[in-house]
């Protein structure tokens, strides 16, 4: 298995492993204890985090474009966290997204500039959101969460579009002045600053998220999307934890709005729509759900792909990126990553003697 998917746990043992600690499991102390995933960074890792800072200096005139790919996979790591830990399939999640980018945008334009905490009022505010919408969400089954998810993201949509005296409406919420970081630097045209704060941000949230997912707690969320009815005889009340994850989920999602609202300064209806929802389902199903590193390569496979194909042809470049869909999911079973696990491992027995 290499390097990027160890932060994907086997399913099956995560259940078996939080029996075999449960305090009421009269075999418990004859059992072997709990072993969390290995969380070390790994060379791979490492070289992974280094492409960017790379880019930075081998492809100084597409900052804005790569700046955007890592807020989009920001955005889609909230979703991974949710579908590929969780198991809840979501066609609204661009509610929180959206919710994010007006909360940091309405504050710039209403003279609220500091850049830090227009970010952190806009995951706050999709954080709450989540959390109220996750009584609703998490006492459904798989199609009820998907019908309760997209009616919300819908009605969101729609009423953003009625309250245009406040959101701009289908104009966009323009006007938006964003301070300088630290009161230093200022964000410029050629996206410098927009490039250093957007990887500042998604690695600060993607080693968080790494740490939650390698956690008992993200055991138990794999536990609960391999076998949700078995684990409240393990003390797990899973109410509570698909509605933890739904708000935290909620919540980075929000993060990642309010970043592109700062970074772009501007907030379109789109960031609400169900377009974007669900290019982010097909952005976890080419890098593979359940890794968080296949949200990350999804996002930039997807982003550059849409880049390249529409700067080709315009009018139909969605055909391709259909195409590409379709040959992931035949011949690529777990999106990208879990294709180059199969390689990886058929070489591997290929070299056995």
């Amino acid at each position: 298995m290499n390097a990027f998917s160890q932060t994907a746990v086997k399913p099956a043992p995560a259940a078996e492993q939080a029996e075999n600690m449960h305090p009421q499991n009269p075999s418990a102390k004859n059992m072997t204890p709990l072993r969390l995933p290995n969380d070390r960074w790994k060379a791979l890792e490492i070289a992974f985090w280094l492409l960017p800072v790379a880019a930075y200096f081998a492809f100084p005139g597409y900052l804005v474009l790569i700046s955007q790919i890592m807020i989009v996979g920001l955005f889609a790591l909230s979703l991974d966290l949710l579908l590929g830990y969780a198991g809840i399939v979501s066609l609204g999640h661009a509610a929180f997204f959206g919710l994010g980018a007006y909360t940091a945008g309405l504050l710039s334009v209403h003279g609220w500039s500091e850049p830090f905490s227009g970010l952190l009022a806009g995951a706050a505010v999709a954080g709450l959101a989540g959390f109220v919408m996750s009584f609703l969400v998490v006492r459904g089954q798989d199609l009820t969460r998907l019908m309760v998810t997209l009616g919300i993201g819908l009605m969101l949509f729609e009423a953003a579009n009625k309250a245009s005296f406040l959101t701009g409406g289908v104009d966009g919420l323009s006007g938006m002045v964003v301070g300088k970081l630290f009161g230093v630097f200022e964000f410029d045209l050629n996206g410098n600053v927009a490039f250093c704060y957007s990887l500042a941000v998604l690695f600060v949230v993607f080693v968080v998220l790494r740490r939650v997912v390698n956690s008992p707690f993200g055991l138990s969320l794999i536990g609960i999307r391999e076998g949700a009815r078995r684990m409240p005889a393990l003390g797990v009340n899973v109410n509570r934890r698909l509605a933890a994850v739904f708000t935290l989920g909620a919540t980075v999602a929000g993060l990642a709005g309010a970043l592109l609202a700062q970074t772009t300064q501007f907030v379109g209806l789109d960031s609400l729509g169900f377009p974007r929802s669900a290019e982010l389902l097909i952005m976890l199903v080419l890098g593979g759900t359940g890794r968080l590193y296949g949200a990350l390569i999804g996002a930039a496979v997807f982003m550059l792909a849409q880049d390249y194909i529409s700067g080709l042809n315009p009018a139909y470049w969605q055909f391709y990126i259909g195409l590409l869909l379709v040959a992931i999911v035949l011949f690529a079973r777990g999106g990208i990553l879990g294709g180059l696990e199969k390689l990886a491992a058929r070489f591997t027995r290929k070299e056995q003697p």
